[in-house]
């Protein structure tokens, strides 16, 4: 198929690129599942499913549970990981012991 592009107009050539960007990803999505099944079909071969030899789904992060709490603002939290927020900076700085903030 041959299409000369320079005596297509401006509307004419945004159709086409539209038409062929969906072209590709229709054919994409084709692709990965060929390769998805491909894959499945090879582990099944030596007794594994797919989800065994790539890990699986992994488990959402969990945000980790407080351990802290400013008793200015019950609503200022601190988990004991990552940086220390200000409050506790600025209690720490005026000689407070941590272990007071403790839930």
């Amino acid at each position: 198929m041959t299409l000369n592009l320079d005596t297509l107009s401006r509307k004419e050539l945004e159709t086409l690129r539209a038409d062929v960007d969906k072209a590709l990803s229709r054919v994409s999505a084709r692709e990965l599942k060929a390769a998805r099944e491909a894959a499945a079909k090879a582990a099944a071969e030596f007794g594994f499913s797919l989800d065994e030899l790539t890990g699986g789904t992994k488990a959402p992060k969990v945000k980790a549970a407080a351990k802290y709490r400013n008793p200015a603002d019950d609503s200022q939290t601190w988990s004991g990981r990552g940086r220390k927020p200000q409050w506790i900076k600025d209690a720490e700085d005026a000689g407070k012991d941590i272990a007071t903030f403790a839930i």
